[in-house]
């Protein structure tokens, strides 16, 4: 068994979110599959099985999302832009969220996970719905801009944010506050938040 004494707090906690997302594949799988074969009894279309097909789409889309932000990240591991957009396209349907992937070339998976916790927390600011772009310079800096004609902005909660430990919450749905920090400080970037009336431009 290796020592993990020395490991950062962030390596444990993506392993506990690894697991839980790939335990809860399996029974959403299950459940499309039985869709498909009642489809295939002959069993006519309605809004209730329409209802149903389009929540474990979304499901599935949310757990491929919360793999990325909360799952482990190993060294010199890569994912596909493409999978990115496709993640973020499913989430969209159906939403009040709409996502602008204007990034080009290969994303390391730290760099997914981080940029997946910052989509986390503009989203509790667009509660109201609104429109998140999302770009890399050449230097490796991401841009994030979140724009919505009204904005739930949490001051003190973002203003947190500026150290390396993230804000103390005690709520589940305000996790990412804290972790977004710890891993960022971790890759040796530095936060930079500016906020207006309709958007949140968050730097990194």
């Amino acid at each position: 068994m290796s020592d993990t004494s020395n490991r950062p707090p962030s390596i444990l906690l993506g392993q506990v979110g690894s697991r839980i997302c790939h335990d809860l594949v399996s029974p959403l799988g299950a459940i499309a599959n039985g869709l498909e074969l009642l489809e295939m009894s002959g069993v006519a279309p309605s809004q209730e099985l329409e209802l149903i097909r389009d929540s474990v789409a979304n499901a599935n889309a949310r757990i491929r999302f919360f793999r990325i932000a909360f799952g482990a990240a190993g060294d010199g591991q890569s994912v596909d832009p493409r999978e990115l957009r496709e993640i973020l396209d499913l989430i969209e349907k159906g939403g009040r969220l709409r996502y602008r992937w204007d990034a080009v070339g290969e994303v390391t998976r730290t760099e997914a996970r981080i940029v997946f916790l910052a989509l986390l927390c503009l989203e509790t600011a667009l509660a109201f719905g609104g429109e998140i772009s999302l770009a890399r310079r050449e230097d490796g800096t991401w841009r994030l801009l979140a724009e919505a004609p009204k904005l739930r902005y949490e001051a003190e909660l973002w203003s947190t944010m500026a150290g390396p430990l993230g804000a103390d919450v005690t709520a589940p749905g305000l996790v990412q506050f804290s972790l977004l920090p710890l891993l960022l400080s971790e890759a040796g970037r530095r936060l930079n938040i500016d906020q207006a009336e309709t958007r949140i431009l968050m730097e990194f």
